[in-house]
């Protein structure tokens, strides 16, 4: 699979609200199928286990059997790797036109329109 596919996975994964809560409840530990069917009292078990299909497509679950019992283990790598290309690069390049509207700011400087190409963000 592709990186560009990865993402795809990824991005749709985390596009649905309940696979999002779902992300954010394993972030505090591994949790059985059934304990997350208990958290979404709305969702039938077929549908919480589309959901967790999904995300385990995506690599954000990993599944251990232990007997009869399904635990879902939240992997965050890739949401690591959405934010190392996507996320950092954005912040620094808004965080350094901030600091540079302001340094002009105080300067009594007219503030200049921002180059529209930037070396780290590919062309914002």
């Amino acid at each position: 699979m592709s990186t560009d596919d990865e993402d795809d996975a990824l991005f749709k994964a985390l596009g649905h609200r309940t696979r999002r809560r779902m992300v954010d409840v394993l972030k505090g530990g591994p949790r059985t199928t059934g304990m997350l069917c208990e958290l979404l009292p709305e969702l039938d078990r077929c549908t919480v286990m589309q959901h967790l299909k999904v995300l385990e497509e995506a690599g954000l679950v990993i599944v251990e059997r232990r007997g009869r019992e399904r635990w879902n283990h939240l992997d965050a790598l890739p949401i690591h790797g959405i934010h190392e290309r996507w996320i950092g690069p954005y912040a620094a390049y808004a965080a350094a036109m901030l600091s540079r509207l302001k340094r002009m700011s105080e300067a009594g400087q007219a503030v200049a329109p921002a180059p529209r190409e930037h070396k780290e963000t590919g062309g914002v």
